[in-house]
């Protein structure tokens, strides 16, 4: 007999499969990705990819906080996408709600990206100080698109003024201006990008078509950009990938408090959680995130939260109580720049160690960390999936790179998540809640069951959840808890917990962990190496690490935080990391950065 809160999960299956149709429904075509990553010389060089060449373009758009930067760079990237291209954005602003300075980039190319390039094409000014921060990135073929009214430079003027004058505009339309001279100026045919908007922008769709249009008519042409013969794909961020994952396996409640970079994924779920059945909830602070979950959980709802590190730390006590109290949990921890409120926009991997040994006591715990949109989707739906399977904490390990960045997406190449239902009570009578078994997982039972008395106790318990602090039991009920990480060991020996990527036989290879998956792939491939990421961090995939760097005479690792955190801990596992390529600013590591750095170093 299944219990009633079972039933929400075949209408939100049923739901999501609307979902894949409508929202993920563009089939893939054109190069495949091994093609470009998984083959020795067959990804171009670095060298191969000049600027100014008409099959990619880089593109910067900038401007003040308020100004519409992130959603015109999404535009950006939607029109590339229907030109064909493979796209990436990412997004840089300060911890302001106004003002400040924005700007987003974006990257094109023929295939799979999942990483930007200092230098730009074109440059997007929407006021004088885009054009003095950023003019280093142009070099004498790029150009400079600025409206007329804030801007001093040389370079393409748009009346943008004076269009959104005479069109009694929002002032935040200047953005679709600029796009709209940016497609003139790259020859993209106006039916693109009147497709893009019309798609896209919900809101006053025809006022701002007019407003690209006379953008698009005052600009002339300067670079021919090719129309390719693929298909365009979905574009989401990484955080949206993480719900989408989440909600493939059965999320039911999601709880969070607002904390940059995981905020997105608050709003995400908050828009489709009723699609879906998922009770989304905004608590008073993080204290009350973690134990709202937990509430959730015990009444036999599939919940997560979503924090950053600051937040997090407020949860410490209420992970331990996951712990001792066997009640699935599965957490986004989305790392910025710290310690403390540190840099609240800005990216690092500075958090890797604090997850791995947060709460008090010992406990079995997951701790994974995709490194773009695919694997978000796949780790984080198997994330929720094997908490609940074992009865523990989950975290999804992400970045602000990765959580707010754009990413083309291919649901076929992420794959499905695999499920396993957990075990259930047998109605045997009377039911021991923490049962002793050979896994160490004990059936679950949830209110309202006949016959079922559930206790669940933070403090030392016997197998019905009484407390007791008699020796034998203290140790026997540990014992239970820790058999639990053989059985998730086993769990993950089914998946490619360490991949391998570039160029296999190289004798150096570079190894990352998260969002640096792509730049590392990338420049990797452009310098013959191989290329090793760990995507389970924790159990430390110590098998299918070994294998992974067999025969790797010379290690590189490439982490954004100053003390190497995952060289540390393959120092703890008997492994020697090699040299560092490490990187703190809070800013991630673009092409030509990681190139230079490498040049130092190989």
């Amino acid at each position: 007999m299944a219990h009633p809160s079972e039933k929400p999960q075949v209408y939100r299956m049923f739901i999501y499969r609307e979902v894949q149709i409508s929202f993920l429904k563009s089939p893939v075509k054109g190069m495949d990705w091994a093609r470009w990553f998984f083959q020795p010389d067959c990804c171009p060089s670095l060298q191969d990819r000049g600027a100014n060449r008409m099959d990619s373009l880089s593109v910067l758009i900038g401007g003040k906080a308020g100004d519409g930067i992130n959603e015109a760079g999404m535009l950006i990237s939607r029109t590339l996408n229907q030109m064909g291209y493979r796209v990436y954005q990412y997004y840089d602003y300060p911890s302001l709600i106004r003002g400040g300075h924005n700007f987003s980039l974006v990257r094109a190319e023929r295939y799979p990206i999942a990483s930007h390039k200092d230098s730009v094409d074109i440059l997007l000014a929407l006021n004088q100080e885009t054009v003095q921060l950023h003019q280093s990135r142009l070099n004498k073929k790029s150009a400079i698109i600025f409206d007329d009214s804030q801007v001093q430079a040389e370079g393409m003027a748009i009346p943008v003024g004076r269009i959104i004058k005479e069109e009694a505009a929002a002032p935040i339309m200047r953005n679709t201006c600029m796009v709209g001279a940016l497609c003139r100026a790259a020859s993209i045919p106006w039916e693109v990008l009147e497709g893009a908007v019309v798609r896209h922008v919900k809101k006053k769709t025809e006022l701002n078509l007019r407003v690209a249009g006379r953008a698009y008519k005052s600009a002339v042409e300067r670079f021919s950009l090719e129309r390719l013969d693929q298909e365009p794909m979905p574009i989401i961020t990484g955080n949206e990938a993480i719900g989408l994952g989440l909600l493939r396996s059965g999320l039911g409640a999601y709880v969070s408090y607002p904390m940059t970079p995981s905020s997105s994924l608050l709003h995400f779920l908050a828009n489709a959680g009723p699609d879906f059945g998922v009770k989304v909830v905004h608590p008073e602070n993080e204290i009350a995130v973690v134990l709202m979950a937990l509430g959730f959980a015990y009444a036999g709802v599939r919940s997560a939260v979503g924090t950053s590190g600051g937040g997090f730390c407020l949860m410490n006590e209420g992970l331990s109580l996951a712990g001792q109290s066997e009640i699935p949990l599965t957490l986004l921890v989305s790392q910025r720049a710290g310690p403390s409120t540190g840099g609240p926009t800005y990216t690092a991997q500075s958090d890797l160690h604090f997850v791995i040994n947060a709460g008090q006591g010992e406990f079995v715990r997951l701790v994974v960390a995709p490194g773009d949109a695919e694997e978000a989707y796949f780790w984080s739906g198997l994330a929720l999936d094997l908490s609940w399977r074992l009865q523990i904490p989950a975290f999804i390990l992400s970045d602000k790179t990765l959580s707010e960045s754009a990413y083309c997406f291919s649901l076929s190449r992420a794959g499905e998540p695999p499920e396993q239902p957990p075990e259930r009570w047998d109605f045997q009578i009377p039911y021991q809640r923490y049962l002793r078994t050979p896994s160490g997982v004990s059936p679950l039972a949830f209110p309202g069951q006949k016959g079922a008395q559930i206790k669940v106790n933070s403090y030392a318990h016997d197998q019905s959840g009484l407390t007791t602090e008699d020796a034998f039991e203290l140790a026997s009920m540990q014992d239970k808890r820790m058999r639990k990480e053989a059985a998730l060991n086993e769990a993950l020996a089914e998946q490619m917990t360490v991949k391998s990527m570039g160029h296999l036989d190289s004798p150096t290879a570079l190894i990352c962990w998260g969002s640096n998956k792509g730049v590392c792939q990338e420049v990797g491939a452009s310098f013959g190496l191989r290329v090793v990421q760990p995507v389970v961090l924790w159990p430390f995939p110590a098998s299918q690490m070994g294998a992974a760097l067999e025969g790797v005479e010379d290690l590189i690792c490439v982490e954004c935080n100053s003390t190497g955190q995952l060289a540390r801990l393959m120092e703890c596992q008997g492994l020697e990391p090699g040299r560092r390529i490490l990187k703190y600013d809070g800013r991630p590591f673009s092409t030509e950065e990681l190139a230079a750095r490498l040049k130092e170093v190989v």
